[in-house]
């Protein structure tokens, strides 16, 4: 099954599941649905930049400084956001990611709309990130991936996670 072919789940404002859909679909007509992201960190504390794939359905080609995705159908958001992780860094046997916070992405009008939750987890092992998911990756400290931030394309979900976290008492 492609990823536009999987069975997602459509939420109302107060992130009620409403229905299913396709996730191609779904993107096609701005359903609103769920989403995980996961902040990761090495044992020195620094902080996972990827760019995406150009392959990539949604915001292809930019830099993001979270893992995740879309929620499956009947999945929950913790289950989502390990299985995410471990999927993108192309690790085995990562610690459950820690619950951040939550909050509505409201993109460009027209241009789709979920409800995020954000996640962060410590990654000891060696990663060997998805080739279809991640086309460069490297871990920046906190005042290298701030630098960047102006001089590259973000995901601008990620972008708007980011900017909460520290709202949310987190420490990006």
């Amino acid at each position: 099954m492609s990823a536009a072919e999987e069975i997602i789940d459509i939420v109302d404002e107060d992130d009620r599941v409403v229905g299913q859909s396709p996730r191609g679909e779904a993107y096609a007509r701005g359903l609103r649905h769920r989403c995980a992201f996961v902040l990761v960190r090495d044992a020195r504390g620094r902080i996972f930049v990827h760019r995406r794939t150009a392959t990539k359905q949604v915001f292809p080609s930019r830099y993001d400084m979270f893992v995740g995705g879309v929620v499956g159908a009947g999945e929950s958001y913790d289950d989502a956001a390990h299985r995410e992780a471990e999927e993108e860094l192309g690790v085995s046997g990562l610690p459950r990611p820690t619950f951040l916070f939550k909050f509505l992405y409201e993109g460009d009008p027209g241009g789709g709309t979920w409800w995020s939750a954000v996640y962060e987890v410590r990654c000891d092992l060696p990663v060997d990130p998805q080739v279809e998911e991640v086309a460069w990756h490297a871990f920046l400290t906190r005042d290298e991936l701030e630098e960047r931030l102006g001089m590259w394309e973000w995901t601008p979900d990620g972008l708007a996670a980011y900017e909460r976290l520290g709202v949310h008492g987190g420490r990006p």
